[in-house]
């Protein structure tokens, strides 16, 4: 961002909004339509001398352009690809699966709202922004009755083992199964 809109940020709210553009772009889950929105509303709120029609263009073009970079060296099949296939069978399997939610109010109205749902995985939004920025995805999985799987429990077993499975280290710890991954997700944008 070197042009005269960037130049009204100060370092630091611009290194922020760049990480914001960063890990909405890279996260794969949001249009550009709801980025724009989101940036929108943090420019609003952190740089409210900016306008916002000029800035978030640029913000998400730039973190458009960075992951485009990026992916000519990733492999053709990437871990995310592999955590996918991991979550369409336990869809398959009868679990309710919720990518990418806002909290877990969201993830706990999907398994209400399922027909005789056999559990729940999910993960929100600010996990996979974890998992970009440290390449650890934070999964929750919940029996029908929302409550947290334990160790030495079926559902969780075969969760784990579908990841392992798949080249996905995982282990399961306070209540949340944690997956080692390089979040590489091709962008739609």
């Amino acid at each position: 961002m070197t042009d005269g809109v960037a130049g009204a940020l100060d370092e630091r709210t611009g290194r922020e909004l760049r990480g914001l553009a960063r890990v909405l772009v890279r996260s794969g889950f949001a249009d550009r339509a709801a980025v724009t929105v989101a940036l929108t509303e943090a420019v609003s709120e952190d740089a409210p001398s900016v306008e916002p029609a000029a800035l978030v263009p640029q913000l998400i073009d730039e973190a458009l352009q960075a992951v485009r970079e990026d992916a000519k060296s990733w492999p053709g099949e990437t871990d995310v690809d592999r955590l996918d296939a991991v979550l369409a069978e336990l869809e398959a399997l009868g679990l309710v699966v919720v990518r990418y939610c806002t909290d877990h109010h969201e993830a706990r109205e999907a398994l209400e709202a399922a027909a005789d749902p056999k559990g729940l995985v999910f993960f929100t939004d600010t996990d996979v922004w974890h998992a970009v920025d440290f390449g650890m995805l934070e999964l929750k999985v919940w029996h029908p009755d929302t409550a947290n799987v334990a160790p030495g429990e079926p559902l969780l077993d075969d969760v784990l083992a579908l990841l392992h499975e798949r080249d996905l280290p995982a282990v399961f710890d306070e209540g949340r199964i944690e997956v080692s991954l390089d979040w590489h997700r091709r962008v739609r944008l």
